[in-house]
């Protein structure tokens, strides 16, 4: 008696009691297909269709559907108060990013990028516009830290790593980071330590600008995947800078000086009474060169990859009130909502609201002291209320005072001052 065969799948050999369907073929008897290859062909069938189908090539992208300036700054808007300036060149930067991105591969013309550098006193909103304007993007987008960079081969972290953490932003999908944003956050800390350059090796200064000129300019790199030189046996990933965009932003703490003696050298003769009148003194930011930048200790070369330059003003008193109250991440409603969710209404009057201010600039804290004024006045209430039967709490100037001067704020800040 001839033993009977067993059906198998004719693409992986699997037999028909392994699968949950084993189909026929119509054309031949001993011909099948199971339901895991069915399942395996129908995702292959579905990226392709993707690629070829469903996704537009780059060069027929129509940039009406891209986000125009005026869209993102009035998205900037909604959440960063002031600062007028830089959020125009910030738009006008990543709608130009965004065109290089999908210009034609058979363009004669080859738009470049353009860098930006944005200086401005601390706590006046810089990485506050980098981390808004990341929510409305639709490329890849990380905010480093350039304090922990080092030269290779010192302890700290290599140049690369910036881009590791664009790679893990991009789920490690090399084609997306390569079109990514980069935002540097404390640029001004890598300045070169010293005129000498003999005295010692400025392996977290000068070394470190020198290491991304390649990366500014546009090169292939090899990024480590895990960052850092912990692991010597990974292999590396290769990655394009060409298009991703990298804006630096820096405090600059001292640059107002530098700032006021070019100002000055410049200003000679018999018109200089007139020169000097026309320049504000409280905001010498407005008149920043990349000169400055120079003499602040940045080399030329890496000035030259940052061809666009802007400021952030300091925040006026009506400023500071604004961010109080108006943005859609306001401190106050930050605080109202914790309060709500334990079904109690917080309230502030406007006199408490003017001596948070007032205190903020008269210890010179910018916006971010704001956050810890009002911690410090309801760190109390935070602590009791949600403890109590109380439904409606409301925060005036008697109050707030009374808990700054319990806390000893006043003498905390001179002293930091």
């Amino acid at each position: 008696m001839a033993k009977k065969q067993q059906i198998k799948c004719s693409f992986c050999g699997r037999p028909a009691d392994m699968s949950e369907v084993i189909v026929p073929s119509a054309l031949n008897d001993s011909s099948y297909i199971c339901a895991e290859c069915i399942d395996q062909i129908h995702d292959m069938l579905k990226d392709y269709r993707v690629d070829n189908k469903g996704k537009k090539n780059e060069d027929d992208i129509d940039l009406s559907s891209l986000p125009k300036p005026k869209d993102i700054n009035d998205f900037l808007n909604n959440y960063v108060i002031g600062q007028d300036d830089a959020k125009k060149y910030l738009a006008v930067a990543v709608y130009n990013h965004y065109k290089r991105l999908y210009q034609s591969k058979e363009d004669d013309v080859d738009i470049e990028k353009s860098n930006i550098i944005i200086v401005g006193p601390t706590g006046t909103g810089k990485t506050l516009l980098a981390k808004t304007i990341a929510r409305y993007l639709n490329v890849p987008f990380t905010i480093v830290d350039a304090t922990v960079l080092t030269e290779a081969g010192y302890v700290g972290e290599d140049i690369e790593s910036l881009l590791t953490r664009l790679l893990q932003v991009a789920d490690y999908n090399v084609e997306q980071a390569e079109k990514g944003i980069v935002f540097i956050d404390e640029i001004d800390k890598i300045a070169r330590k010293g005129d000498n350059p003999s005295i010692t090796r400025d392996v977290s200064g000068e070394g470190v600008q020198q290491g991304l000129l390649k990366l500014l300019e546009g090169s292939i790199v090899n990024v480590p995947p895990q960052g850092g030189r912990k692991h010597p046996e990974q292999k590396m990933i290769q990655v394009n800078t060409k298009n991703i965009l990298f804006i630096c932003g820096g405090a600059f703490d001292g640059i107002e000086r530098k700032i006021a003696q070019r100002l000055n050298t410049h200003v000679v003769g018999y018109s200089s009474s007139g020169s000097r009148q026309n320049i504000q003194r409280d905001n010498f930011l407005k008149y920043v060169s990349p000169q400055d930048l120079k003499s602040f200790g940045l080399i030329p070369e890496i000035i030259g990859r940052l061809p666009i330059l802007t400021h952030l003003n300091p925040l006026e008193r009506d400023d500071l009130r604004r961010i109080l109250t108006e943005p859609n991440n306001a401190i106050i409603k930050q605080y109202q909502k914790l309060f709500a969710m334990d079904n109690v209404e917080l309230s502030f009057t406007d006199d408490a609201l003017d001596l948070i201010v007032d205190k903020a600039i008269e210890h010179k804290l910018g916006a971010r002291g704001l956050r810890s004024i009002v911690e410090t006045i309801m760190i109390d209430a935070m602590y009791e209320v949600p403890s109590s039967k109380i439904k409606t709490f409301t925060v005036d100037k008697d109050y707030a005072l009374k808990k700054l001067i319990d806390a000893n704020f006043e003498t905390i800040a001179q002293q930091n001052n």
